[in-house]
């Protein structure tokens, strides 16, 4: 995975969830689990696209 695709996927993941929050309604606290259990696993795939975190999921920048 380039990074240009990791800054892509990271973009379209935050204007997903920008959406959800503005346009679906729903009760704050599911917002809340909502925003957080995106954020974890943002963080999960961006540590394994580095190769801080091996997941198995085989998405690495550069030929490390």
């Amino acid at each position: 995975m380039s990074l240009i695709q990791l800054i892509v996927v990271l973009v379209v993941v935050g204007v997903i969830l920008w959406a959800i929050n503005n346009y679906i309604p729903m009760q704050g606290n599911i917002k809340k689990i909502l925003n957080v259990v995106v954020v974890v696993v943002v963080i999960i795939f961006i540590l394994d696209a580095f190769g801080i975190l091996n997941t198995g999921f085989g998405s690495r920048l550069g030929r490390w």
